[in-house]
């Protein structure tokens, strides 16, 4: 797609398309998402999208000036899935943990749309409505502005850059991803004591757990060190020296 501009008014086509579908930036966000999962990034071009929604391709500049448009738009639903039916719970870390494994696991689940859209600002509705979440769920919980801040961005790249590396795995054709499982036991599971001990001793436990995402144990771990630099630890801590005292 190449830039251009279309009047607010002027989006809505008229016209059903060839399936007999109104178009619309909901039909085609999701169409170009099951062209993605089925075809990968290849896949968002104006042409296959156009045939896809049996329409002419330029009547897609109506909703989107060009390709990055719709890919903002892509990653902006994506985020938006992954808080669908999310509740608060009162509890920061119980809290933060769902919204977490959410934002992971939504975009796990959509490989090629997360290798795509992982990565980008979208300044959509649907980010803007996660961002303000996140730091609510921290500043309720009682996190002073500066460090809810620096925790919101730490917490989010987490939960971001473990989705970006699952999803490329997850994306992987079937037989890469099998040669790759198999490394653990064809070249880790044949070294021995004598050149690598801390790998043989480890080998059963590490061959399982590679085979796994990490998020899980990384958002614990990120978890943690927020309690313990949470104001109510530091007073619990300044507590217990002055009663040593």
């Amino acid at each position: 797609m190449s830039a251009r501009v279309v009047p607010e008014g002027s989006r809505q086509r008229r016209r059903p398309t060839k399936q007999g579908a109104v178009l619309s930036e909901r039909l085609i966000i999701d169409t170009a998402l099951r062209l993605v999962a089925r075809h990968g990034a290849e896949a968002l071009s104006v042409r296959r999208l156009g045939a896809a929604l049996g329409a002419d391709p330029s009547a897609l500049y109506r909703y989107f000036r060009n390709t990055d448009a719709l890919l903002i738009a892509i990653a902006d639903e994506v985020i938006g899935r992954a808080q669908e039916g999310w509740e608060a719970s009162g509890d920061w870390r119980t809290d933060l943990r769902a919204m977490g494994r959410r934002i992971h696991g939504c975009y796990v689940a959509q490989p090629q749309a997360a290798l795509l859209a992982a990565h980008r600002t979208t300044g959509g509705p649907n980010e803007t409505r996660a961002v303000e979440k996140i730091l609510g769920i921290l500043r309720d919980g009682g996190f002073p502005d500066a460090l809810a801040v620096r925790a919101y961005h730490a917490f989010v790249d987490q939960a971001l850059a473990f989705a970006a590396q699952d999803a490329a795995a997850a994306a992987l054709p079937e037989a890469a991803g099998a040669a790759d499982t198999e490394v653990w036991s064809e070249v880790y599971g044949r070294l021995t004591p004598d050149t690598h001990p801390h790998i043989a001793a480890t080998y059963p436990l590490l061959a399982a757990d590679m085979t796994r995402s990490g998020y899980p144990f990384a958002l614990e771990l990120l978890l943690t060190a927020l309690e313990t630099l949470h104001p109510d630890a530091e007073a619990s801590t300044e507590r217990g020296r002055e009663k040593r005292l």
